[in-house]
């Protein structure tokens, strides 16, 4: 798993010392080249309706990032525009999801950057629209 960001985890430990089990806690930052928040993109809704979510990038290294953008595998059902929010620091990416018949849909959106040490992000999208029932609204 990726891990970034602020970390909890926690344990407990049983043995045969009468004072019971003992919890140990772990707490820790987790420094990464790239923050991706969230993860991944999720869209759910009623068919032929428009939705749309973000996710923010920031750079995790002092020198400047830049993103390109490659390989996208769902043209025709999400749009998406990369906007610079902070000059080499912080990205925001806006999906649009186009609309469409009902159905589940899954794909992703690469990203080369400049920085060796994560030369690409893969962002993966899902997405699921159900029929709309005429008397929903009602």
């Amino acid at each position: 798993m990726n891990y970034e960001g602020r970390l909890l985890k926690s344990a407990r430990v049983y043995t045969n010392d009468p004072g019971g089990a003992v919890i140990l806690n772990l707490r820790a930052f987790v420094t990464a080249p790239i923050f991706v928040s969230p993860p991944y993109v999720s869209f759910y809704g009623f068919e032929k309706e428009e939705v749309s979510a973000e996710v923010r990038i920031e750079a995790g290294q002092e020198k400047p990032l830049t993103l390109e953008a490659g390989a996208f595998s769902l043209k025709g059902k999400v749009a998406y525009t990369i906007q610079e929010v902070q000059k080499g620091r912080t990205f925001r990416i806006t999906f649009q999801g186009l609309p469409h018949p009902a159905g589940t849909y899954r794909g992703y959106l690469n990203l080369a950057t400049n920085y060796a040490e994560k030369p690409l992000l893969n962002i993966k999208i899902i997405g699921r629209f159900i029929e709309k029932d005429e008397n929903q609204g009602e």
